[in-house]
């Protein structure tokens, strides 16, 4: 999480050094544009502090995380990063988009956070997993029933889009908990009853800055811990390839540059899904 906020810290201030832990030289720096100018997030809070860097660390290449928020912040360089003639395809429908027809995609930049979906605290890992080589930023449009997928590889050392595919929320690998949430977000009722008989709780002590406390909350006093959560849109982004699990899914809430993380564990038993840990 620390080497998220600091990747995007990075690009609003406009400084050339990389996220991780690799020293960034003048030679170790990949060149944009020497006639780039600054490009910022429309209407966005930030406007006016982010501005386009005329050279992207080649560090941040190591870790998708680093790359996507200065793809998403960076219009000149979005472009050099997308292998064009790109192929699209919407319900089996192909084509190929020219350069000239592609769009500013600032992705979850705009709305202050972003969601992850994983199937096991292993699958977290990969995050910070500097051999990943492929992800996909998917944009699940759950009011719609429909999922956009970005595909980016690492192709020679460089995160490139290669691919965008549009398909039915139906045909995706979390689909059975996608309709769950969608519901489960919109729905107090819904969602009080989809809870655990108890609520595994770890959370920020509140007499002491530095330390967590762990408690139990039951259906009674969800009211008091549930979190507010976005719909009808949410994002997710998967990292590598990993094996897709049917009956739990960690659902995660990260704020940009501020420190929110929330994380909900939901478990499947008997065809329904409940929440069964709560952690802030």
């Amino acid at each position: 999480m620390k080497r998220i906020l600091i990747a995007l810290l990075a690009v609003a201030i406009g400084l050339m050094g990389c996220t991780g832990n690799k020293a960034t030289t003048g030679t170790d720096e990949v060149a944009v544009d020497s006639t780039e100018t600054a490009d910022t997030i429309a209407a966005d809070s930030l406007e006016g502090e982010l501005t386009a860097e005329d050279m992207m660390p080649r560090g941040a290449d190591e870790l998708f995380d680093d790359f996507i928020f200065n793809f998403a912040a960076n219009r000149k360089l979005q472009l050099r990063r997308i292998q064009f003639p790109l192929p699209v395809s919407s319900d089996g429908q192909h084509s190929q988009w020219r350069k000239q027809e592609w769009k500013m995609e600032h992705f979850f930049m705009q709305q202050g956070y972003y969601t992850l979906l994983f199937d096991n605290e292993q699958q977290m890992e990969l995050v910070k997993d500097t051999s990943v080589h492929h992800a996909v930023v998917e944009r699940i449009m759950l009011d719609t029933k429909r999922v956009k997928q970005y595909v980016f590889d690492r192709i020679r050392g460089l995160w490139m889009l290669t691919a965008v595919e549009e398909q039915p929320l139906e045909d995706n690998h979390n689909a059975s908990f996608l309709n769950f949430y969608q519901r489960f977000a919109s729905d107090s009722v819904f969602q009080a009853a989809s809870l655990n008989s108890t609520v595994q709780f770890v959370g920020p002590d509140p007499d002491d800055d530095f330390a967590q406390m762990e408690g139990i909350i039951t259906p009674d006093t969800w009211a008091a811990f549930a979190p507010e959560l976005p719909s009808p849109m949410i994002y997710n982004i998967v990292y590598g390839e990993p094996k897709a699990s049917e009956h739990q899914k960690i659902f995660v809430l990260r704020g940009i540059a501020n420190g929110l993380e929330v994380q909900m564990t939901f478990r499947q038993s008997a065809g329904r899904w409940r929440l069964a840990k709560l952690t802030e």
